[in-house]
């Protein structure tokens, strides 16, 4: 896997465009001079969370004696549920219900932006190519660069696209999150029948 590639497979699960409705939501009740802050701080502590997972997904593994296609598999499915949630939303959203007030790791930070098939995703790459930790580290700052930037522009973006359009993307990022969700469970599967045979 490219650096590009990963990056894009990054971006797509980080699925910035479908949080934009849900951070608008959310940042009713924050007044207009803390958003910005607060979306800065959910950020950083969301890069924060994927980087130690990157890292350390890998001795994750081993203390739990979880093979890696245990781990390909899982995502695959998280990551399937996911995409679904995102074709086919439910009232509560993707995440479920969101608490109201200032929002403080949960829901925003995480899971949202770094949420399980987020933390899956990395995890299974330091995991597969622990050599490539730097190729790795750069396709997270990447796909969060990108995230980043589309929710701090989430108030522009609405006005520019309009509520049906962010949903017609949202959607569309779901049905590339199924498709990238069964290979990652095909690859798991492969590779397990390969290393039992």
């Amino acid at each position: 896997m490219t650096i590009l590639s990963a990056a894009l497979l990054l971006f797509f699960i980080l699925d910035p465009l479908g949080n934009v409705p849900v951070l608008l939501s959310l940042f009713k009740n924050v007044p207009a001079s803390r958003q910005r802050n607060v979306l800065v701080r959910e950020l950083l502590i969301a890069l924060l969370v994927l980087m130690v997972f990157l890292w350390g997904g890998q001795y994750v593994l081993t203390a739990m004696h979880l093979r890696q296609e245990s781990v390909s598999i899982a995502g695959g499915i998280v990551l399937f549920l996911i995409g679904l949630r995102m074709i086919f939303p439910t009232p509560e959203g993707v995440m479920g219900d969101v608490p109201g007030g200032e929002p403080f790791i949960v829901p925003l930070a995480i899971p949202m932006i770094a949420g399980p098939s987020g933390m899956a995703a990395v995890m299974l790459l330091g995991s597969q190519e622990p050599g490539r930790m730097g190729d790795w580290m750069l396709a997270l700052c990447l796909a969060w660069g990108a995230t980043a930037l589309i929710l701090l522009s989430a108030t522009g973006l609405k006005k520019l696209l309009g509520t049906r359009a962010l949903t017609a993307i949202e959607r569309l990022m779901g049905m590339v999150i199924v498709a990238i969700s069964v290979q990652m469970f095909l690859d798991g599967v492969a590779s397990y029948l390969r290393a039992t045979v």
